[in-house]
């Protein structure tokens, strides 16, 4: 008599959490298989952080702003993170073969997304604390923090808004096909200018600051600063109450996009059998 094995098939809400936790395994093992991606990802950011310490130093600038640029080179890692882990993503899997089968998956690419973001959040964080620690011993930097909750809510609601950002980038780069590359390097340089990864980004017009704030790193950047350096809160942009209204704006907007962007482009591969650059 031949046994029957009764096959289960999960759906939704169970295969959505599969999904985000088995794409997200490569990125967190992956990085330790590529030790070498650890030491471009720690040492270049770490260069450029020295180098904007001494500027501050030579022009005897106030010891916050030395804080600053420890605070802004780690969190360069969270932006380079989005554009080559997240942007470019399904680009680089549709050059490798792999975006077809996440496709005919039965599973959305919403979770596929979800889990590279969440895998790379992890091993980004943990890269951003290795720049931070070394930052602070080295230069000394004192923080004084009025109030960790709301930090530890501005990073959240920063971390969210931006993945949700990476996650929409993704469908609009994998359109762009070949341009994918260079949209990348072309976004990187800019957004970290006014983003003002090393100076308060009030050195800004008002105008300039609040169109740069489109990235959720602006306000997150300065409502973080406004909480560990207290002294300089009268540099910062918005109030941190507003900022955070904003950043949870923000989050919903990108996660709302991110959405519709992808289903649009799995309709035209479903329905085109292919993804270009141009699809009527």
């Amino acid at each position: 008599m031949a046994l029957q094995t009764k096959v289960t098939r999960n759906s939704g809400a169970r295969l959505f959490l599969q999904s985000v936790i088995g794409r997200s395994y490569p990125r967190v093992i992956g990085t330790q298989r590529d030790l070498s991606w650890l030491f471009f990802d720690i040492f270049l950011p770490f260069l450029t952080m020295v180098g904007y310490v001494y500027i501050y130093r030579a022009l005897k600038a106030p010891e916050e702003y030395i804080g600053f640029v420890v605070l802004g080179s780690a969190m360069t890692a969270y932006w380079i993170n989005i554009l080559w882990s997240m942007s470019s993503q399904l680009y680089w899997e549709k050059e490798t073969g792999n975006l077809a089968l996440y496709v005919m998956s039965p599973t959305p690419l919403m979770a596929i997304l979800f889990g590279m973001a969440s895998g790379g959040l992890f091993s980004t964080t943990i890269r951003a604390l290795v720049i931070l620690v070394v930052g602070n011993l080295l230069f000394q930097v004192s923080y004084t923090i009025t109030s960790f909750w709301a930090l530890f809510l501005v990073f959240v609601l920063t971390m969210v808004a931006l993945y949700g950002m990476g996650m929409m980038l993704s469908s609009l780069f994998l359109l762009f096909n070949r341009e994918a590359w260079h949209s990348a390097n072309l976004l990187q340089a800019p957004v970290m200018l006014f983003s003002g990864f090393y100076f308060p980004v009030s050195a800004f017009n008002f105008w300039v600051a609040a169109a740069a704030s489109i990235v959720p790193l602006t306000l997150g950047m300065d409502a973080i600063r406004q909480l560990v350096f207290p002294s300089t809160a009268l540099l910062g942009f918005l109030s941190v109450k507003l900022e955070l209204i904003i950043l949870a704006i923000l989050s919903v907007l990108f996660l709302a996009a991110a959405f519709l962007t992808l289903r649009r482009m799995e309709r035209l591969a479903i329905k085109h059998g292919k993804i270009t650059d141009r699809l009527d």
